[in-house]
């Protein structure tokens, strides 16, 4: 790959793959100036680990990029005496992160939904005086969040982790994604800012688990953004597993799997013909 060309995208559908050194050619529905990139994550380290290369090859295509974190990072010691500190360490690692990346320390979003805690946390309900989670507009829940946070940054593309991931936070990440972006785009929690006025195009990436299906997108870089993505990836010192993922993804090359997905809502007569 040419210094000239730092990115390749690969399409597939079926067995046919076409190939650009553009995002804006490969990309369906391409907003230009509008064009706006949400990675979601469940922890502070998912983004990077999972679709590094991605983020940068959008950075390189004068995208504006978002991130939205949401947990705190608070299980993530692997010390006894960082038990009660390591939430702010994880975020200082996480802006040191982010800012290698390249992403503007006002585009990062982090919600602060503790570690493991994402089955409490799931939907939404209106705070009191006994409400320990993040309270946006007198309501908590990861709905609420995902809303606000649709409704403010106001993706034209979102990336999300695989819903197969072994990881139940990963995976109610997704799961509660889906259904606030059918909240967002409503009336519903007008509180929480004024609707999308369209849905957004939806691609899984992976962190520790395969996808569901077979990857329909690949991400294809040069060196010098390798690096930078390892570099980032070690920002987070206190992981101290943190080698070992770099060790495989080296081992992997510059190269990064997607995954094309709907928000597939049921409609009438969609299933017809298998019964005609």
């Amino acid at each position: 790959m040419s210094e000239q060309n730092k990115v390749i995208y690969d399409h597939r559908v079926l067995s046919i793959v076409e190939r650009a050194p553009s995002a804006r050619i490969i990309f369906p529905n391409w907003q230009k100036e509008k064009e706006c990139w949400l990675f979601l994550a469940a922890h502070d380290d998912d983004i990077v680990c999972g679709a590094g290369l991605t983020l940068l090859a959008g950075l390189e295509e004068g995208v504006e990029v978002h991130a939205v974190i949401s947990a705190n990072g608070n299980m993530g010691y692997c010390r006894e005496e960082s038990r009660h500190t390591i939430a702010q360490i994880r975020r200082q690692e996480a802006e040191k992160s982010f800012d290698i990346l390249g992403v503007k320390k006002e585009n990062v979003h982090f919600l602060d939904f503790d570690d493991c805690s994402f089955y409490l946390n799931a939907g939404r309900r209106f705070a009191d005086e006994n409400t320990k989670s993040p309270v946006i507009a007198g309501a908590t829940g990861l709905q609420n969040s995902y809303v606000w946070a649709l409704r403010k940054i106001r993706p034209t593309r979102i990336f999300l982790p695989t819903p197969t991931d072994i990881h139940p936070d990963h995976q109610l990440t997704t799961k509660e994604m889906m259904i606030s972006i059918f909240h967002a785009q409503g009336n519903i929690w007008p509180e929480l800012g004024e609707q999308i006025e369209e849905i957004p195009l939806l691609y899984e990436y992976s962190t520790y688990s395969d996808f569901a299906t077979l990857p329909t997108m690949r991400i294809r870089t040069n060196q010098e953004l390798l690096e930078r993505k390892l570099e980032a990836i070690r920002a987070y010192a206190s992981q101290e597993q943190i080698e070992l993922l770099v060790k495989g993804l080296e081992e992997s090359g510059a190269q990064e799997y997607l995954r094309e997905v709907k928000l597939d809502i049921m409609t009438p007569h969609k299933h017809d013909k298998l019964f005609d």
